[in-house]
């Protein structure tokens, strides 16, 4: 794996773009950089009664569209270079998608799987607290990631509507329902919206099917995804039910790779995997599930990223594809649902070989879309039902896609650059020094 920085590489691709705008230098230079970012260093006690010290952060990067945007994940290899750049591509992704929110990333340097329900509620909401007076529904708006949830994010929003009760600012502003606004990705019994669960993958499957429109490619096409957590497995039942053959799956402790040119049975698979636990313990073809074996099916995540497939879903986490793997790479066309899946220096690598990427800030951000939605809905006091919620997602994925396909076609750049350069002229109309 690469240990590039991701901070760095995402700098080189903002570099890239501004070579094909006229976006002034010292926007470039403010952009090359967070306009704040936030350390927290608290006691956490265990249920055993010994005490560690947690460190967490949240990196406010941008805020000329709206208010800064971006999920929080629990995962022990958080660090700030990594929260820097992910902050920056929420910036990025809300401007390619047009909608009106700036980019903020969050996480806890944590491993959650490690933690009982009670521990693990006591953590949410010692950082909620300690979180609290940089949050706002108009100032920063958090949601989940990478190991967090909408029970997570509950946990959040009653840490915040507790502050908010004794901050005489907040609580005379908003309405209850609007001080809810503050996090999104909330359950459906808590202020959340319809559809969020969904909505990254199925961004991804809109993104998708009008670039197939657009190469003009025929069905059945072969797909390998690497990653089945909600993202993954929401994108992979969509392929197969639209005329897409899935034939590599992995999660982060391996995978499987179909036998046969029929792709796999993907509910069959989510059945399996929930009951055994991991991916590559099941093999479910047809209407069979059953076990795997090493001569059978398993494979490793490596090997499942060099599948000779049409299309191939990073849906895990950043650096997947690097460096010392770019040149393996015999998909067509890599859809990233990741975030940062594809390095800076792996980027031209696949450039060179003709490999097109969708990158992240595009294919990725039906979920940003819908918790847009979710914050309208819970600012002015309305539900929105689970159909209107798709038609709109599908409206804003589709335009992003195109004006991003058309900027790539005019100045002959790759889908990534052309995103950057569209997510720069829109930030650039929306700066204005005070």
């Amino acid at each position: 794996m690469s240990k590039s920085n991701p901070f760095e590489g995402a700098q080189l691709q903002l570099k890239e773009a501004a070579k094909y705008t006229k976006v002034p230098s010292w926007i470039i230079e403010l952009l090359s950089g967070p306009e704040r970012q936030i350390n927290i260093r608290f006691p956490f006690k265990k249920d055993d009664g010994t005490i560690e010290t947690v460190n967490g952060y949240r990196v406010q990067y941008n805020n000329w569209l709206g208010p800064y945007k971006g999920g929080l994940r629990f995962h022990p290899e958080v660090n700030i270079d990594e929260v820097k750049a992910l902050s920056f591509w929420m910036m990025i992704k809300n401007a390619v998608v047009n909608v009106p929110f700036g980019g903020g990333k969050g996480g806890v340097e944590v491993n959650p799987k490690a933690l009982t329900e009670k521990e693990l509620e006591r953590l949410t909401r010692q950082f909620a607290f300690e979180l609290a007076p940089n949050i706002g529904p108009e100032v920063d708006v958090p949601a989940p990631d990478v190991n967090t949830n909408s029970m997570i994010m509950d946990w959040i929003v009653d840490e915040y509507e507790n502050y908010a009760k004794s901050n005489p600012k907040i609580k005379n502003k908003y309405t209850k329902n609007q001080v809810k606004a503050v996090i999104t990705g909330k359950s459906l019994k808590n202020g959340g919206s319809k559809g969020r669960d969904e909505a990254t993958g199925l961004g991804g499957f809109y993104v998708l099917e009008e670039l197939v429109k657009k190469l003009k490619l025929k069905k059945p096409l072969t797909v390998a995804i690497q990653g089945f957590g909600n993202v993954g497995s929401h994108i992979a039942v969509l392929l197969h039910d639209n005329g897409y053959q899935v034939v590599g799956l992995s999660d982060s402790k391996g995978g499987i790779a179909a036998q046969n040119g029929d792709g796999f049975n993907i509910k069959m698979v989510q059945a399996c995997k929930l009951e055994k636990g991991m991916i590559d313990e099941c093999y479910c073809v047809g209407t069979v599930c059953d076990l795997a074996d090493n001569n059978h099916a398993n494979i490793t995540n490596e090997k499942l990223l060099a599948m000779d497939v049409d299309i191939l879903i990073p849906a895990a986490l950043e650096g997947a594809i690097n460096a010392e793997n770019a040149g393996k790479i015999k998909a067509k066309v890599i859809l990233e649902m990741a975030n940062g899946p594809v390095t800076a220096e792996a980027d031209k690598i696949l450039a060179k070989r003709k490999i097109l990427v969708v990158p992240d800030v595009l294919a990725n951000s039906g979920g940003v879309t819908v918790s847009y939605f979710e914050w309208v809905q819970n600012m002015k006091g309305v539900s929105w039902e689970l159909e209107d919620i798709r038609n709109k997602l599908k409206e804003k994925i589709v335009k992003a896609f195109d004006e991003v396909f058309a900027v790539a076609k005019k100045k002959k750049v790759t889908l990534r650059t052309a995103a950057y350069i569209v997510a720069l002229e829109r930030l650039a109309e929306k700066s204005c020094p005070k």
